[in-house]
């Protein structure tokens, strides 16, 4: 296949991505606000989206731990990008139609570093920066976001113990849309930019640009249009899950929840690390559970998201290894991949129109007033 015809191929392939990613991780930043009522779910994700490509324009860090840190850009070509993102995309999709927020970020890794490891050889993977900048950054975010959630709610609640009720509760809604908003940001200085380092990877490998440069402004660009475009359509099935399924949120430990996320995400994004801002925002809903007093917090649920987790990485670099072993025969391997997605992902989404889940179902039952617990 023509260089430049499989580079507009990832390219395109990349930015597909970036529509799930964004559809897939909507939750992560409206989720609570939805289920406490703070947010209409057709406005949350209006200003997400909205948010999420202001934020793509913050900061460059994270693309450029994705494009010359996870693999030797010197031994990857476009081809086995295209592989890698195959691997994530067919992730997304699939959790997205079982309702699980797992990682897209984790996806994106896995697929890239099993189609690589394929197809280049196993010194092709910078696994000191795998484990620096992508494992140790995955098992602490959700325990640091975790912590401060816990500590925040707890305090939250024992200052608000004497006010009224009601005006704790119309006060925290305010606050939920200025938190909700932040998250929103940091999740477009996080996700919005690996779009960008995989497009930066593959002009890299394919001699467009030159080795360690960082994204250029219409890649930026059509990163953020596209992750925000995604974060529009809504993943309504993941915020039913974070919303709902997880615990039962109020608009103070929502609060709580989304301004220990957005400070996590937001430090991350400033070193550098392509954390999961699934597993951070996770970590925030859980933590703001447990640290409200008579809470419930369904740990099976939480069981089911851990063990998707743990799963992300190593199934989408199996599938990532899958395709780069057809995909790199030659066109024809490349051409049958294609159609395997298109048609996969075509199954899935007339799979999900069996039970829809749409932006009634996840937002609250009644237009009633938010107990909150002293």
């Amino acid at each position: 296949m023509d260089l430049s015809l499989i580079v507009l191929v990832v390219i395109i392939a990349a930015l597909a991505f970036d529509f799930t990613n964004g559809f897939h991780d909507t939750a992560n930043a409206m989720a609570t606000s939805i289920a406490t009522g703070a947010l209409r779910p057709k406005v949350a994700v209006a200003i997400s989206a909205v948010l999420n490509l202001v934020g793509a324009f913050l900061s460059v860090e994270v693309a450029k731990t994705i494009s010359g840190g996870i693999v030797d850009d010197t031994k990857v070509t476009p081809v086995v990008v295209f592989a890698g993102l195959v691997g994530a995309i067919l992730w997304n999709l699939v959790t997205w139609l079982v309702g699980l927020p797992s990682s897209s970020s984790h996806a994106l890794f896995g697929g890239l570093i099993g189609a690589t490891w394929v197809a280049s050889g196993s010194d092709a993977v910078h696994f000191a920066q795998v484990v620096r900048k992508v494992l140790i950054p995955a098992v602490a975010s959700p325990l640091v976001a975790g912590l401060v959630a816990v500590v925040g709610t707890f305090l939250v609640y024992r200052i608000t113990a004497k006010v009224r009720q009601d005006v704790v509760g119309k006060s925290f809604k305010r606050a939920q849309v200025l938190s909700a908003s932040l998250v929103s940001l940091a999740h477009g200085t996080n996700d919005a930019q690996k779009t960008m380092g995989v497009i930066t990877l593959v002009l890299i490998s394919s001699g467009t640009l030159a080795a360690g440069s960082g994204p250029p402004l219409w890649v930026v660009l059509s990163a953020g249009l596209a992750i925000a475009f995604g974060t529009y359509m809504g993943g309504w099935r993941i915020i039913h899950t974070m919303g709902r399924k997880i615990t039962d949120v109020q608009t103070p430990q929502g609060f709580a929840a989304e301004a220990s996320a957005a400070a996590t995400i937001l430090a991350s994004s400033h070193l550098g690390f392509a954390l999961s801002t699934t597993h951070v925002c996770s970590g925030g809903v859980i933590g703001s559970g447990v640290g409200r007093r008579l809470a419930e917090v369904r740990w099976s649920v939480a069981g089911r998201m851990a063990l998707a987790w743990l799963l992300t990485l190593p199934a989408a670099a199996a599938v990532g290894a899958v395709a780069a072993k057809v995909a790199t025969l030659g066109t024809v391997g490349t051409v049958v991949v294609g159609l395997v997605l298109i048609a996969a992902a075509l199954g899935i989404w007339l799979w999900s129109r069996r039970n829809p889940v749409t932006p009634h179902s996840v937002a609250p039952e009644a237009e009633q007033p938010v107990p909150v617990a002293a």
